[in-house]
């Protein structure tokens, strides 16, 4: 159906504007002016929240008084986030007054005609999904005195559950009917978003008659969106696909249909599905300091400050051997200095590579996966030492208190994974790393510190022969240089590095090297545990020995990727 264009005058407070409605955009200009500087509002239709009749005020409550000239367009505009990375989005409100109410009824006809032609993705109906526990126990208000009256003005119907125990909206996802719903909501934090995404891809997959607990499977795409709104202690996946933890900006994303689509990191023990990731996968560093932080749970957030310096201080090591597949290097690299900003043209161009083929994308990652001997293709890579730290991230995984994120030019929607690799240092070095977090100075400069993009990884324990040689070797970096950490550099860092003990596991140690002790006493003189664990999300794996595998656009996300400051630039000025 063609939408007309309508212009005509009409009247904001005592000022004559000229109202030009296009096919793409509502435009009103001030015509009163006699010099050049006309003030001139620009809406694209697509970002018209709702029309209403009369004066009409939403929030913080709704108030209408019901006139027959009047009309009253809400629409989406920006303002600065101050610190943090996007942009906040508002509701923006103007009543127009007309000649006549034949000329009013004109405008609102036209007007909701231009939004179901031009947002035809937008929901109309909505399963939401409310935690009341979690954060501040806010999720209910946040919903009720926030997000509804939004949904209700802009004709969305929603069904509310307010979950009761932990995992009750994923089995209500893979059990329970969703005819008719254009999406799920979740309001809460990262804990509920993951149960969302568990019911989502599960329910999916069990309808496309699929088995998760294959990795060579190539997973069929969720067709219901998500969208959150934040209300958790941790909503670092809003974060990192929005770029600001505000509950208005989330639900304006939701209503004007954005979609932004996102990869999913599957997880494998022994042919069995354990978990889905999209944020970060950490061992040794990130998984001590979780489990040590459920040792104190009574400390509230505090816990995670706490856990994190106690775990430091221990200067742990852990060995073992990653195997990983790596991207292809031409299409785009974590050391590129890019950043996937709303419209990421790397992520668009990956949509078609990622679909292309998905008929036979199947056969092609079995051939991948069957089996991981050095002799499969020559396409993995192995590596293998003492960490303090293994990572895989599907996105930047950028947090208020690190804007940049883990990996800062990671990508959304681009079906890879960034490895980060940190083998053992001293703790000033470490210090320094993770000091790097917080500041816009490149984590990854380091050089005990490597960097990957990736398709797949696996994890695995040393054999005991190889355990024993890195028991000799471990403990001794607290007094070795950072140029002399015990690895060696094997292929340039524009490659694929190897790093490999330096000292001879054969070879006898001094009784110099075998009275060498860390710099830090207290919790680090303790005997440290052999293996560390898997931080998943914010959830410990009862796994160690783990097959990680990037599913490209797995799920979409009522969202458009964080917008940058020129964005706010384009913006037109709005009415007084």
């Amino acid at each position: 159906m063609e939408t007309g264009q309508l212009e005509s005058s009409l009247w904001v407070g005592s000022k004559r504007y000229r109202a030009v409605l296009t096919g793409w955009h509502f435009n009103w200009t001030e015509v009163d002016k006699k010099n050049r500087d006309k003030k001139t509002t620009s809406v694209p239709v697509a970002e018209v929240v709702g029309v209403e009749e009369g004066r009409v005020e939403i929030l913080p409550q709704k108030l209408v008084e019901d006139t027959d000239k009047d009309f009253t367009v809400f629409y989406v505009k920006r303002s600065s986030s101050g610190g943090s990375s996007g942009l906040l989005w508002r509701l923006g409100r103007t009543q127009f007054s007309c000649p006549s109410r034949v000329l009013r009824d004109q405008w609102t006809k036209h007007l909701r005609t231009a939004l179901k032609t031009h947002s035809p993705l937008r929901p109309h109906r909505l399963l939401v999904f409310i935690n009341p526990f979690g954060g501040k126990r806010k999720g209910r208000k946040i919903y009720h005195s926030v997000v509804a009256p939004l949904f209700e003005l802009a004709g969305i119907s929603s069904h509310v559950i307010v979950t009761e125990r932990a995992n009750q909206a994923r089995d209500h996802l893979l059990k329970k009917d969703l005819t008719g719903f254009d999406g799920v909501v979740c309001v809460g934090g990262d804990g509920m978003f993951s149960e969302i995404l568990h019911g989502l891809i599960g329910r999916t997959q069990q309808e496309a008659g699929l088995c998760e607990n294959d990795p060579t499977v190539t997973l069929q795409p969720c067709s219901l969106h998500i969208g959150i709104i934040p209300a958790g202690s941790t909503d670092c996946v809003c974060y990192a696909t929005v770029g600001v933890i505000d509950p208005l900006t989330s639900a304006l994303h939701i209503i004007i249909g954005d979609s932004q689509p996102l990869d999913v990191c599957s997880v494998h023990h022994a042919s069995a599905l354990v978990r889905y990731s999209v944020s970060m996968l950490g061992y040794g560093f990130y998984g001590d300091v979780l489990a040590e932080s459920e040792k104190h749970r009574w400390m509230g957030p505090l816990r995670y400050d706490y856990s994190g310096t106690m775990v430091y201080l221990s200067n742990r090591s852990y060995a073992g051997i990653v195997q990983y597949l790596p991207a292809d290097p031409l299409l785009s690299s974590p050391r590129d200095k890019t950043r996937c900003l709303s419209g990421c043209s790397v992520c668009s161009r990956s949509t078609e590579r990622l679909f292309h083929h998905f008929s036979d994308s199947g056969s092609l990652y079995s051939s991948h996966f069957s089996e991981f001997s050095s002799d499969s293709g020559g396409e993995w890579v192995s590596v293998k030492g003492k960490f303090r730290c293994v990572s895989l991230t599907c996105m930047s995984s950028s947090c208020p208190r690190s804007p940049l994120g883990l990996s800062p030019s990671a990508h959304l929607a681009d079906g890879t994974g960034d490895l980060i690799l940190v083998w053992e240092t001293n703790p000033l070095g470490f210090l320094k790393f993770l000091y790097r977090h917080t500041s816009t100075q490149d984590q990854f400069d380091l050089p005990f510190v490597e960097v990957h993009r990736v398709k797949a990884v696996r994890f695995c324990l040393p054999s005991d022969k190889e355990e024993e040689g890195y028991e000799e070797i471990g403990g001794l970096n607290g007094g070795i240089d950072e140029e002399e950490g015990g690895y060696v550099e094997t292929e340039s860092r524009t490659g694929s590095q190897q790093h490999l003990a330096e000292t001879d596991p054969g070879r006898e140690m001094t009784n110099e090297e075998k009275t060498v002790s860390p710099i830090l006493c207290g919790l680090c003189c303790s005997k440290a545990p052999a293996v560390s664990v898997w931080n998943c999300d914010g959830e410990i794996l009862p796994f160690t020995e783990i097959l990680c595998r990037i599913h490209g656009q797995l799920v979409r996300l009522y969202a458009r990727g964080i917008e940058d400051g020129a964005a706010l630039q384009s913006c037109s000025e709005e009415c007084n």
